[in-house]
């Protein structure tokens, strides 16, 4: 459970579990539609995957691992298209917490008619959804991104 939530306290004072996945993806987002031009969160190794994948497939310009306040964070960099709309229009958390869903090698889809991406938690580590095709692999459907 220490990996895939964080847990906060809200301004009443109560604890809210977060999905750090969902926190990910909703920074990224946001980010680039307020113009900003990085997005820092708390350090994973789950989230450096994910961070990876998206660096290689567009959707971020940089990711690094960064000391703030003695706790480790993950700061990624937004990416921009030439005339200055956010790289990410949208995500789609699929797989959740109180949710978890599985694709098998033969499910997996193009996302937005080849305009997007699936991201999947296999074991051969977090691939994109044609990296998994190649590979021969299925696995946990984390999330669409396009």
């Amino acid at each position: 459970m220490k990996e895939k939530y964080q847990v906060c306290e809200n301004h009443l004072g109560k604890t809210i579990i977060m999905d750090k996945i969902s926190n990910l993806l909703i920074s990224l987002k946001n980010g680039g539609n307020a113009g900003k031009e990085v997005a820092t969160l708390p350090y994973s190794k789950n989230l450096a995957a994910i961070a990876k994948t998206l660096f290689d497939a567009g959707y971020i310009v940089s990711y690094k691992k960064i000391t703030r306040k003695n706790h480790d964070a993950l700061e990624l960099g937004i990416a921009y298209t030439n005339n200055g709309t956010p790289r990410i229009h949208d995500v789609k958390r699929i797989s959740k917490p109180s949710r978890r869903l599985y694709a098998g090698v033969h499910e997996i889809r193009p996302i937005k008619h080849g305009h997007g991406i699936l991201v999947l938690s296999t074991p051969k580590g977090i691939l994109t959804g044609e990296q998994a095709k190649s590979e021969h692999v299925g696995g946990e459907t984390l999330f669409e991104i396009w």
